[in-house]
């Protein structure tokens, strides 16, 4: 069974990211929303924490708030999505976990 994770913190003024990544399986998915997607900026301390876990997940960022923040993804690995792909991700997963 997979659980979609949804952020939607600044990784600076929150434990998301980190509680987030301390129980999230090999196999679950990780939705970047609003200034959670701070932490996908190239060079963050929250990027480099994302990349440090022996777990690889499924990496999921709404694109207007990546175009919003101007952030480049670089070479990370990040699927782009509006808010219909949104809802049929929340619908494909077994359980959603949306972090406050």
């Amino acid at each position: 069974m997979t659980t979609l994770h949804i952020l939607n913190a600044s990784p600076a003024a929150s434990s998301q990211l980190r509680s987030c990544l301390r129980v999230a399986a090999a196999q679950d998915s990780i939705l970047f929303t609003g200034e959670a997607v701070q932490a996908l900026r190239t060079g963050s301390a929250a990027l480099q924490q994302l990349c440090a876990g022996a777990q690889v997940h499924r990496l999921y960022a709404l694109q207007e708030d990546i175009e919003a923040r101007a952030i480049d993804l670089g070479e990370l690995t990040v699927t782009l999505i509006d808010y219909p792909a949104f809802v049929d991700l929340c619908t494909e997963s077994a359980r959603v976990n949306s972090w406050t």
